[in-house]
């Protein structure tokens, strides 16, 4: 379909999941088959890649708790684990739902159509022996997919080679998942040399990385900070970035804590991660289409650099001198495509890795600049990716309810152990006596100070009452909204207790509530 102005009009979809295929196979293939895209960055993508349930890697050196966090989550065993305080996962895991329990070796895996995995058969039989899938009913994953890796090696353990690039792995993997965890272990905080190689791996994906600080709860409060402090700074050092990761403080596990001062933050701490985790399937289209454009931004450039190294080529003689002259200077090439095309820095593939490649490509079998591929690529972001958004918020207000279920994320959904349960506006949710009772004969005293006029005061008088809070108006404009419940503009001595309860529960550093809680309103207006 074509306008009257010649441009094309954008494709039109069934769903994300389709979308996102046709795309692929109609506009970016193409490009990326031409310019052997696959041979240096990543392989082709397959339909598995877009129907599969979103994933979560786990990533950390031994023993910091990565195969005891997932049984945490699940609250049930998975074939195959193995839990110690030396290196017991030797292997790559992926924890998927299936009706029968059993486990899935990797050289099956790979020719599974069904599983995001054929594509890792490229690391070989060494990583393929040590790569399965566990399969279990469970209804956490239901909703997502969750890989175990094994612990990275630290000190001398980590010279044995493990047969497999792993840290090309761990890149496969992270380009596919949509959350990546990092896990340190508070009480022995070291990043070894071949951890901080995996971080630097991970590099483009830091939008999908979280670290959890697990095991606090074996220290004190003020080694905590220190080891805080100190995970900050090393990780400040090797992501290199301004932007500073989220960090989550725990201890990860269905065990009593060793040192309990800390048990609110590690509560609210976990709160956050469910939460963040519970979002997943929810935003997976949104995480798949950003991937997907990601990619093609790569493709565009890598398109561009073998197209500039195939034209510099003699026809005859000097092709050896000339290729490693061309590597050599493959930083210029970079910066000549950079202004001629407008392409930002960081959309460039890493030099040494692009260069250690090309040491090993024939590149009389490059291909010149092909306008029509590069101009679908270009009409598939510019055109095609904002139908394909409108159709993502339609998909999500249609399920909003998506989020995971079962396992731990249930223990504290509801009941006394739900976090912040009793506390803040909560407090007194359970009690037969009007929780502000207990106070008001102090609020009384304030409130016929103020010369109430049958048995109200008016908003000029609590107002000025209610600023000694020092809270900003914003706040207590709330606090008189919740507080007035009959909504005739004054306070009786009951709704002004009411609203010095909530300046206390703020000023306790709680949040207010966006309804007044049916064991807040006053007694005498619970018939309104």
């Amino acid at each position: 379909m074509f306008k009257r102005d010649g441009k094309k009009d954008p494709e039109l979809f069934q769903n994300v999941s389709e979308g996102l295929k046709k795309l692929y196979r109609t506009k970016l293939f193409p490009l990326e088959d031409t310019y052997r895209f696959h041979d240096f960055h990543s392989p082709a993508l397959e339909d598995a890649d877009f129907d599969n349930k979103p994933m979560v890697l786990l990533v950390g050196q031994y023993s910091t708790g990565k195969t005891t966090f997932i049984r945490h989550l699940m609250e049930q065993d998975f074939p195959g684990m193995r839990i110690g305080p030396e290196p017991t996962t030797d292997s790559f895991i992926a924890v998927m739902h299936g009706e029968q329990e059993g486990l899935i070796p990797g050289n099956a895996l790979v020719v599974d159509p069904k599983k995001p995995f054929r594509k890792l058969n490229a690391f070989g039989n060494a990583f393929l022996n040590r790569f399965v899938c566990a399969q279990m009913p469970n209804a956490v994953l239901e909703s997502i997919s969750i890989i175990d890796t094994p612990g990275i090696l630290s000190g001398e353990k980590q010279r044995l080679s493990r047969g497999y690039d792993f840290a090309a792995v761990l890149e496969w993997f992270a380009e596919r998942v949509d959350r990546i965890i990092l896990l340190f272990d508070a009480h022995k905080l070291d990043i070894s040399d071949e951890f901080s190689e995996v971080i630097r791996a991970l590099k483009n994906h830091e939008d999908k990385m979280r670290v959890v600080l697990n095991k606090a709860d074996q220290i004190g409060t003020q080694q905590l900070m220190r080891v805080y402090g100190a995970l900050m700074w090393s990780l400040g050092k090797i992501v290199g970035t301004p932007e500073v990761i989220r960090v989550y403080i725990g201890s990860f596990w269905a065990q009593p804590l060793l040192v309990p001062d800390n048990r609110k933050l590690f509560e609210a701490e976990e709160q956050d991660l469910f939460k963040d985790i519970q979002g997943l399937p929810r935003n997976a289209a949104l995480r798949k289409l950003n991937d997907l454009i990601k990619r093609a931004r790569l493709a565009k450039v890598h398109a561009y650099i073998i197209s500039s190294l195939k034209k510099e080529m003699p026809n005859m003689f000097g092709k050896d001198n000339k290729k490693k002259e061309l590597i050599a200077n493959l930083g210029e090439i970079y910066t000549r495509i950079e202004k001629e095309h407008q392409i930002s820095p960081g959309d460039f593939p890493k030099l040494a890795k692009m260069q250690e490649i090309l040491a090993n490509q024939d590149f009389s079998k490059f291909q010149v600049v092909k306008p029509k591929l590069l101009e679908a690529v270009e009409d598939m972001l510019s055109n095609d990716i904002a139908k394909l958004m409108t159709l993502v918020r339609q998909e999500e207000a249609a399920m909003p309810s998506q989020s995971v279920q079962g396992g731990a994320f249930e223990g504290t959904m509801n009941g006394p152990f739900g976090h912040g349960y009793g506390e803040g506006a909560g407090e007194g949710i359970d009690e037969l006596e009007w929780v502000v009772a207990r106070d008001k004969p102090t609020y009384d005293e304030i409130f016929y100070t103020l010369s109430p006029v049958n048995g109200k005061v008016s908003g000029a008088m609590a107002k000025k009452e209610m600023v000694k809070s020092k809270l900003p108006n914003t706040v207590l404009g709330k606090i008189w909204k919740l507080a007035d419940v009959d909504k005739d503009g004054f306070l009786d001595d009951e709704e002004f207790a009411l609203a010095n309860h909530l300046i206390k529960v703020k000023l306790e550093g709680h949040e207010l509530p966006t309804d007044l809680p049916e064991h807040l309103i006053p007694p005498s207006k619970r018939g309104l």
